[in-house]
């Protein structure tokens, strides 16, 4: 092979090493860019579950209470009310945390707000309505954000058999809750845990090893039960899927 050709060969391969770092770096600017971008996609937003205006997304089912939207708020209200009301979600969800707001208009009617909710099946699509339930107590009880069981194994915590447990609760709901003005409320379902906090205290921690009833997804019902009378009210429904 002619010298000149040789060095033609060796000038290029230098030439070409010499490249590859800068083409490196370029490579992993670029992929950097991207990795930015592709964490921004994979972040879940929270969903307002209400839009403030509307009960668009929900549905009633049950009896025969009713349900309106006044200053922001879905009011559940119902006189002599047959049979236990519940403004569900058409959609279904799993693992989150949600947050929300609530408060008694007056102390005439008991409430609460299904979560994994499940409804029985039945031909007019009206079925009874049951699963976990953050309870509102309109009682000096004060079991709010406590953990019921609806049409199924009733409470679950706390546990009614446990007086001195209940008594304990009862203390702490006396203590948290506010009577006159809003109440915030956090649910977090995490496989089979459960728990809940009621203006930045834990009430429930709960784990559900009854693999007949361990409900893993459902809908979110706010409940008006049967009664002579009812006047409830929930805002800023927001749910953090995990």
């Amino acid at each position: 092979m002619q010298l000149s050709k040789i060095a033609f060969i060796m000038k290029s391969t230098l030439l070409l090493l010499g490249l590859i770092p800068f083409i490196s770096c370029a490579k992993a600017k670029e992929e950097a860019k991207e990795e930015p971008k592709a964490a921004a996609e994979k972040t879940i937003h929270p969903i307002q579950l209400f839009d403030g205006k509307t009960l668009k997304g929900w549905k009633i089912v049950g009896g025969n209470g009713q349900y309106k939207v006044e200053d922001g708020c879905i009011v559940g209200f119902g006189k002599n009310v047959k049979g236990n009301t519940f403004l569900r979600t058409e959609k279904t969800y799993g693992d989150y945390e949600l947050s929300y707001e609530f408060k008694f208009d007056d102390r005439t009617g008991n409430s609460g707000l299904m979560f994994r909710a499940l409804q029985k099946p039945s031909e007019d699509g009206n079925g009874r309505v049951n699963g976990y339930q953050c309870e509102g107590d309109n009682t000096d009880r004060s079991w709010s954000a406590g953990l019921y069981d609806e049409a199924r194994r009733g409470w679950l915590f706390p546990m009614k058999k446990d007086k001195e447990h209940c008594a304990k609760f009862t203390a702490q709901g006396k203590k948290l809750f506010k009577w006159k003005e809003w109440n915030t409320i956090v649910i977090r379902c995490k496989g089979n845990h459960i728990q809940t906090w009621l203006n930045g205290e834990k009430r429930v921690d709960f784990v559900d090893k009854d693999p007949k009833h361990d409900t893993r997804e459902g809908f979110f019902g706010l409940q008006v039960h049967g009664g002579k009378s009812c006047n409830v009210r929930w805002r800023n429904l927001t749910l953090k899927q995990l």
